[in-house]
């Protein structure tokens, strides 16, 4: 028998809760978090600014090193490049809330820990006209989140993420490549430098096969890196790294919907921690040659006091002359 549809109440009564959630997160993250990213945004630089604007004839005692040379040399007469003052921080997120994520055995589910995540970046970002966008992914749709500043419009941004339908057992399956394409949306169309954000445990079929030499999502991330700040935040589970010795247990694939039977005896829970420890491994591999910052946050661990610890060794590198 199919399930009833969700009735205009239901969906009510969901959104209001997420709301309520989202309100209190805000406050948590804003007393515990408020000012450690204040000053940290790379690409927002003093003086009169970094982006090209319109070209004016020059006047003595503008700056040399601004001249235009091509409108110099069809003028014939000496003109000088103008500059835009870049006083707003951009962020976009791109969030994976596959079928892969809907799996949780400790405190919350990853997909849970992933809004949380997405929650944390935009409260902290949306200040003094900054504006905060997403990309939101299920492994089957893909979402745009229009960047507009204001707490109320990334509050609204936000309620729309935590909504997002979760992917049916299976549907993930068809498109293998789905966080590639989520990832390579925030390069089109190219937008001025900014921060990037992507959310996700980044376990895609072809970081699971070992033959495999790089992830799918790595190139998009790689180009993404050039022009942005990325951030990775990866989501784990800690029976993704290890397995409880309860005998035989029965484990269902969330992304292709396959049930296994597997027993957890010696042998197999030490292979299993192996495989899983080069699997995170060469997914920290992949993310430090996209020249994107990383961060894992696991749902039997205080994410908070994660996120603080990650953004005060981020500053202590930044202020010893690093970015990373």
């Amino acid at each position: 028998m199919e399930a009833a549809a969700p009735t205009a109440a239901d969906i009510a009564a969901e959104s209001a809760a997420a709301e309520a959630v989202l309100k209190r997160l805000q406050l948590t993250i804003t007393r515990k978090l408020d000012g450690l990213l204040q000053g940290d945004y790379l690409g927002l630089l003093p003086g009169p600014g970094s982006e090209a604007g319109e070209s004016r004839e020059y006047r003595p005692g503008d700056d040399v090193r601004r001249m235009d040379w091509p409108v110099t040399a069809r003028t014939t007469v000496p003109h000088v490049r103008q500059t835009i003052a870049d006083r707003e921080l951009e962020t976009w997120l791109c969030v994976d809330l596959s079928a892969s994520l809907d799996f949780g055995t400790a405190k919350c589910e990853k997909r849970d820990l992933a809004i949380a995540a997405a929650s944390a970046i935009g409260h902290l970002t949306v200040r003094g006209g900054n504006r905060v966008g997403a990309v939101v992914t299920n492994g089957e749709t893909l979402t745009r989140l229009a960047a507009r500043p204001g707490r109320n419009n990334a509050h609204g941004m936000l309620r729309r993420v935590a909504l997002t339908p979760r992917a049916p057992a299976g549907g993930t399956a068809a498109n293998a490549g789905y966080l590639a394409d989520a990832i390579d949306a925030l390069n089109r169309p190219p937008r001025r430098r900014g921060q990037a954000v992507v959310i996700s445990d980044f376990l895609t079929d072809d970081i699971v096969q070992t033959e495999a030499s790089d992830p799918s999502w790595e190139r998009p991330l790689k180009k993404l890196a050039v022009r942005h700040d990325v951030l990775a935040i990866e989501i784990v589970d800690p029976r993704e790294l290890s397995l409880p010795a309860v005998g035989v247990l029965t484990v269902v694939d969330p992304e292709t919907g396959a049930v296994h039977e597997v027993s957890t005896d010696a042998k197999v829970r030490t292979a299993y921690a192996e495989a899983a420890a080069s699997q995170r491994e060469a997914i920290a591999g992949a993310l430090r040659r996209a020249g994107a910052a990383h961060l894992r946050l696991s749902t039997d661990s205080d994410w908070l006091l994660d996120i603080v610890r990650f953004v005060a060794a981020q500053r202590r590198g930044r202020s010893r002359g690093t970015t990373r």
